[in-house]
């Protein structure tokens, strides 16, 4: 449509959170690997591979904050990105004293584009411009997202054996429950079960409006 400013790029943090990028980023860095191995014999030549599985996909994304128009810290935009790397005690299925807690997923989406749900495995922050008080005004944020889970995002991958069909989402509503989801996709309140193990949820009960379930394809038998 004329006069349609650009779309912007952001992140969905599980659970429904969205974090703007304040400007879109100059490119995107993906990269996969395959494992094949080989073995060497003394006095043989190029050993025959063997297909040895696929590695977790990674997304390289830069990004620029620039608040340098209205003087305020710019920190309050990286500050939210940094705490992707922190546990989330809110998560379905977080056990704290055994140790079963970990920090939130994250989507990237820029338009028709939407990424693999990924986790931040490392994360590199330069502020760039300060004020003449030290507040900082500019900076630039290097991600690198790890691959989550099976995933169709960027064109379809490797195949594998037991790779389960493509799984559905369900945004969460207000007053839904695991067995109200089940019964509104395999019309049986009774396969809650399913949605439980494929989202790691231990209380069925805790499933918070706005969340993101993956719902997974039954059989045709």
């Amino acid at each position: 449509m004329a006069g349609a400013g650009p779309v912007k790029a952001f992140l969905e943090v599980e659970g429904g959170d969205k974090l703007p990028c304040l400007f879109n980023p100059a490119q995107l860095q993906l990269t996969r690997v395959n494992r094949w191995e080989g073995q060497s014999r003394p006095g043989r030549g190029v050993p025959r591979l063997r297909y040895a599985g696929s590695e977790s996909g990674s997304l390289v994304v830069d990004l620029f904050f620039d608040t340098t128009h209205d003087g305020t810290a710019v920190t309050r935009y990286t500050g939210k990105i940094l705490q992707l790397m922190e546990i989330d005690p809110s998560l379905p299925g977080t056990d704290e004293p055994s140790g079963n807690a970990r920090p939130p997923a994250v989507t990237f989406h820029w338009g028709d584009l939407h990424s693999f749900k990924a986790v931040v495995a490392s994360l590199d922050l330069t502020f760039t411009y300060f004020s003449s008080t030290g507040t900082p005004l500019r900076a630039r944020l290097g991600l690198v997202l790890r691959q989550y889970e099976e995933s169709r995002a960027f064109g379809p991958q490797n195949p594998t054996s037991g790779t389960p069909d493509p799984h559905r989402v369900h945004r969460v509503l207000a007053g839904e429950t695991l067995d109200r989801i089940a019964a509104r996709y395999y019309g049986d309140a009774t396969r809650w079960r399913l949605l439980a193990d494929a989202n790691g949820i231990s209380d069925p009960l805790a499933v918070r409006p706005g969340a993101l379930l993956a719902v997974p394809r039954m059989d045709a038998s």
